[in-house]
């Protein structure tokens, strides 16, 4: 970031119009706007070419059905085909859309230029493609078309009006409905939209006798003003479905008609190029075993719409960008994934070095992408990197001299481990926990429990307790908060909501809060699934945990409360055992603690979501991006960047034995981490296959204490010891002006998307104009006031020490000399000379961000 720096403290070291201390805000607020203008030059890539269809080698319809061909059955049946071409190199080519379809005999079946096959009469037919001089076909047979089969409620019109939109939240899906008329949200409750639907009202919206004046019909397909507009036309499949069930006097879905179990994408995966297309096809799963195409009936979302676009009949269209991407198909409640590759298109010239499994990992996607990897970083960077990110300080002085000076190979190692054996590795990381833990207080009684908590977790984080034990015992605390500092948790999360909510966040990765009120729309998550864990908070009981000044910290406890651990479904009012996500009801005796099998389960090295959830968050710590992102949303939908980093750092963590301190000692020993920030002319989109260290703004805490390291000065905090750092804070509350306008979290969720890291003027403004920075930088006794008096040394030596402090590096020689000039123009004040250097030198993006 040399040349950043290099052009920001040119504009920011020009006269000074005077030397008073009006003067010199006036001055660095002008320069400061001037160094904040950057111009952003973007490389594109090479578009792909299209396919040459007189190259294909090999074609194919897909699914071929196996011997017996494809069978379509029923009037309402449709299938998507997909096309598959196959080069001489070996790229495969998605060509459904430059197909054309022959079948002999004729109209057995018609396919429409997207591919979709729909029957017309009973009969048997060969299905024929050519392309580019190939061909290929198979046989479809159509059945049971004429007959007339009722209209299955649950598994045909509920999933047009979740397809339709019509029961989104933005529409009849919200719990006050619309314009009179509700739905169940996305139709997780079919049972109530057929109450809604045909007996709400008399059933005005719906008319057998006449199925095409049924008000249901006119409004959507346009015929009546409809507050929603247009949603289908009326030569529609999904019209023609409505009116039969309508015509045939509402069936309501039988008992024991087949449910979906499950749905899948076709193909689940694929290489793609960019600028190209790909069709999906979904399969749904029933109880009775049969299978259909919903293709046309599911919804489709890309998790990188930078990388992909999907329409609404699951045509996926790269864009001009690598990387992988992931395509959400979601139908009845069920979710299934299709997983692009998509390639830069050539070998990368810059290999990954290799160190450890990640490098292994992050190597091989990168190989198949085709992206090279930025060089390893010089040692100024990452000393400066590596200490901020493990103690969330900015090292000395001294400490950048004598790592730049030492020539053992083993520095960096030895470092890491320095950096981990210091106190600032728990200052860092336990105000990491903190936060998330909601670690504050409310009010003046408060104070004793929540600087007890904070106590526990720095300690633990200095002893590395293992993360395994560290959880269990924030899980089972019982006891009063003076033997068990812990319990202070559950005066923050009082409810037994809050508590699941938490544990399913912090530990599991998993944002469950959705499957409170229904179904999770992203997710396998039900209602029962939230309340088999909230069973197991069930019987917490709770004694003066309030803040209560009358009240002894050794009378604020947390005990197991004797009774049958359950939690009721609202909606259903049926009483549930305690049950882990995924995993079979618990009976738990009345005298046992069911938190302690809560534990037992979560903690279990085969936990399926645990040690992923942790590595995930400590990677975003590191990278500031998750290997799958956001860190603590992990579900099937939102699948890793890397499954195969993920997989490994997981089951190393596991091996560890839970070791916190060796997995950030892996971390930052893989040359992946070691990268550096600046991009090759290949690279330079990339933003989730790590083939470069990612720069990220310092946060609040870290970037307050540089402020005052840099320009040597410190901070009183209400009630705390004098040269307490903003990182030590205890307890939340005490957070100063900059602190907040920096983005400190308040521990209000246990969300880290709480801590904001985006830029904003009001942080601009701070750093250029407040009375704050200006006052530290012009201390008397701060930095640029002891550069300014101290003439045993030459200047020259004096920059180059005020450079090793703010960016942990020596200044090249074009930024020697432009400090230099500035001091000299203005020798007669050289404090104002050394305050405008320091200024400048804290108002660049060098500074601001690790990098």
């Amino acid at each position: 970031m040399a040349s950043l720096t290099e052009f920001e403290c040119h504009m920011a070291l020009v006269a000074t119009p005077g030397n008073e201390a009006s003067g010199k805000v006036a001055m660095r607020s002008w320069t400061g706007l001037l160094f904040l203008l950057a111009i952003a030059i973007a490389t594109s890539a090479t578009r792909a070419d299209e396919p040459v269809l007189d190259s294909m080698t090999h074609l194919a319809i897909e699914p071929d059905g196996g011997p017996a061909g494809l069978v379509v059955r029923g009037a309402d049946s449709r299938l998507q085909l997909l096309v598959t071409g196959r080069d001489s190199s070996g790229r495969v080519f998605d060509l459904t859309t430059k197909a054309e379809f022959r079948s002999d005999p004729e109209g057995i079946v018609h396919v429409d230029p997207s591919g979709l096959l729909t029957p017309v009469m009973d009969g048997e037919t060969r299905l024929t493609t050519l392309i580019g001089g190939l061909s290929t076909s198979v046989t479809v047979t159509a059945a049971e078309i004429r007959e007339a089969a009722l209209v299955d409620f649950r598994n045909q019109v509920v999933p047009i009006f979740t397809k339709l939109g019509c029961n989104g939240g933005g529409c009849h899906g919200k719990s006050s409905g619309q314009n009179g008329f509700r739905l169940s949200l996305l139709g997780f409750y079919p049972e109530d939209d057929y109450e809604f639907l045909a007996r709400e009202d008399r059933g005005r919206r719906v008319f057998p006798a006449a199925p095409a004046r049924s008000l249901l019909l006119q409004k959507a397909s346009g015929q009546t003003p409809h507050g929603g507009g247009k949603r289908m036309d009326v030569d529609s499949h999904e019209y023609r479905v409505l009116a039969r069930w309508i015509s045939q006097g509402l069936p309501p879905s039988r008992d024991d008609a087949p449910v979906v179990t499950r749905i899948r994408c076709y193909p689940s995966e694929r290489v793609m190029h960019r600028n190209s297309a790909q069709q999906v096809a979904v399969l749904a799963s029933y109880s009775d075993g049969r299978t259909e195409d919903v293709t046309r009936m599911a919804l489709f979302e890309p998790n990188v719409a930078e990388l992909a676009t999907v329409n609404s009949t699951g045509l996926v269209a790269t864009n001009d960008l690598a990387g992988e991407v992931a395509i959400m198909a979601r139908y009845q409640g069920q979710v299934a994934t299709f997983r692009a590759t998509i390639p830069l298109g050539s070998a990368p010239a810059q290999q990954l070095p290799i160190r450890n499994f990640i490098d292994e990992a992050v190597a091989r996607k990168l190989n198949s992408l085709g992206v090279p990897a930025s060089p390893v970083c010089d040692d100024a960077t990452f000393l400066r990197r590596a200490s901020i990110d493990i103690t969330g300080a900015l090292p000395t002085d001294e400490q950048v001299l004598a790592f730049l000076n030492d020539q053992d190979p083993a520095k960096r190692d030895k470092l890491i481990d320095r950096l981990l054996d210091s106190p600032g590795y728990a200052d860092s990381f336990a105000n990491k926990w903190n936060a998330i833990l909601r670690n504050r207080k409310k009010v003046d009684p408060d104070a004793a429990g929540t600087l007890a908590f904070y106590d526990w977790i720095w300690n633990s984080l200095n002893d590395n307790k293992p993360f395994d034990q560290f959880s269990r015992e924030i899980l089972t605390a019982s006891g009063d908060i003076e033997t068990s500092p812990p319990v202070v948790w559950y005066r923050e999360v009082p409810e037994a909501t809050q508590e699941v909510e938490d544990v399913a966040q912090l530990f599991l990765g998993i944002r469950i809060q959705c499957a409170k009120c229904h179904h999770h729309p992203f997710e396998r998550w039900s209602q029962d699934d939230y309340y088999g864990l909230a069973a197991f908070f069930s019987r917490v009981g709770r004694k003066n945990l309030s803040g209560n000044a009358s009240v002894a910290p050794r009378d604020k406890r947390v005990f197991h409360n004797a009774g049958l651990a359950t939690a009721a479904n609202p909606r259903s009012g049926r009483a549930i055992k305690p049950t882990p996500l995924g995993d079979r009801e618990y009976t738990i005796s009345e005298d046992s603690d069911p938190r302690l099998r809560l534990a037992d389960w979560l903690t279990s090295p085969h936990n399926p979501f645990f040690a992923r959830s942790l590595v995930n968050r400590y990677w975003k710590h590191f990278f500031d991006r998750g290997i799958v992102e956001p860190e603590d949303d992990m579900r099937e939908t939102n699948p890793p960047s890397n499954p195969e980093l993920l997989e490994a750092l997981s089951r190393s963590f596991v091996e560890s034995g839970f070791d916190l301190k060796q997995l950030v000692r892996t971390i930052c020993q893989s040359n992946t981490y070691q990268l550096s920030s600046f991009p090759n002319e290949f690279n330079v989109k990339d933003k989730q296959n790590f083939s470069r260290y990612y720069p990220k703004r310092l946060s609040a805490e870290v970037l307050y204490d540089g402020l005052h390291q840099v320009t040597n000065t410190t901070q009183a905090f209400n009630g705390l010891p004098a040269g307490t750092r903003a990182l030590e804070l205890p307890d939340l509350s005490a957070a100063t002006y900059f602190l907040k306008v920096f983005g400190q979290p308040m521990g209000e969720t246990a969300c880290e998307c709480e801590r904001s890291q985006a830029a904003n003027l009001a942080q601009s403004l701070h750093l250029l104009n407040s009375t704050e920075v200006h006052e530290k930088v012009s201390s008397p006794n701060g930095r640029a006031a002891i550069l300014a008096k101290d003439d045993s040394r030459p200047v020259e030596d004096k920059v180059r020490e005020l450079y090793r402090w703010v960016y942990a590096r020596e200044p090249d020689p074009e930024e020697v000399g432009i400090a230099l000039a500035h001091l000299e123009k203005h020798r007669e004040a050289p404090q104002t000379a050394w305050e405008d250097i320091v200024w400048a030198l804290l108002n660049t993006k060098e500074f601001l961000f690790n990098h």
